[in-house]
């Protein structure tokens, strides 16, 4: 990987509740899932799948219901709540604000560009008929990395295939679970909390939302944890810096 250049140099784009308002898809299909299977999704639950994987998912809905965690039950419901949720998708998906207007301005800025999403590759294709395939440079989905969100795989993976060290990258994520995910592989993290909150960290960057972003505030809040974690001999204070991978 190549760690030539100093300054932002790609933008790694979380995708449901983020781009899209499609967490509110995915709680239709989730409550019916539930249903399915014989129960109701409780609040603490649905709000625990929220930036999770398929896996972790069916986990922690198995659980919430009572049931055994039987991999064959838990495929099935797995598929079955995929392709749900991609009938809901076909009908399209609505942009969170100002998330549109934030993607044309990146792209446009000449920055590189990744979409890094929790959701499986084939629902993934779904949502980018939706939104546009010509925003991204590559894509990473949940079932191509080896540990999904919150590991750090899914942003080392899209770092890598950019070409960019992964310490010149922003990622733009919404949910406890992204920001973790992210911040772990060494990202500046752009938080854009819409269903649930997310902690502060050492590397994140708080925002009410992606309406009205600009390129110099873009470039700026990359810059925010950068210059807190550079260190110097006179400032013992100072965390260690965060070197390029």
């Amino acid at each position: 990987m190549t760690g030539e250049g100093d300054g932002l140099r790609a933008v790694l784009w979380d995708m449901d509740g983020t781009l899209v308002d499609s967490e509110k898809l995915w709680d239709v299909s989730l409550r019916e899932l539930a249903r399915r299977l014989g129960g109701e999704l409780t609040e603490d639950t649905r709000a625990a799948m929220v930036g999770s994987a398929l896996g972790r998912t069916m986990e922690l809905m198995f659980d919430s219901l009572g049931l055994e965690r039987r991999p064959s039950a838990m495929a099935e419901a797995g598929r079955w709540l995929n392709a749900r949720t991609g009938e809901l998708f076909a009908e399209g998906l609505p942009w969170q604000p100002g998330a549109l207007e934030a993607l044309r301005l990146v792209r446009e800025s000449g920055v590189r560009t990744a979409l890094v999403t929790s959701t499986h590759r084939a629902l993934a294709e779904r949502a980018l008929d939706s939104i546009g395939r010509e925003y991204f440079d590559i894509t990473v989905c949940g079932d191509e990395v080896p540990a999904t969100k919150p590991a750090p795989d899914p942003y080392l993976i899209a770092a890598e295939l950019l070409d960019v060290p992964v310490t010149h990258c922003l990622a733009v994520e919404d949910s406890p679970t992204g920001a973790a995910s992210a911040e772990a592989a060494g990202c500046t993290v752009l938080v854009v909390p819409s269903e649930i909150p997310v902690p502060d960290g050492p590397n994140r960057v708080h925002r009410d939302g992606l309406a009205g972003l600009t390129e110099t505030e873009l470039h700026d809040i990359w810059g925010r944890p950068q210059a807190r974690n550079r260190w110097s001999p006179e400032d013992t204070h100072s965390p260690a810096s965060v070197s390029d991978r």
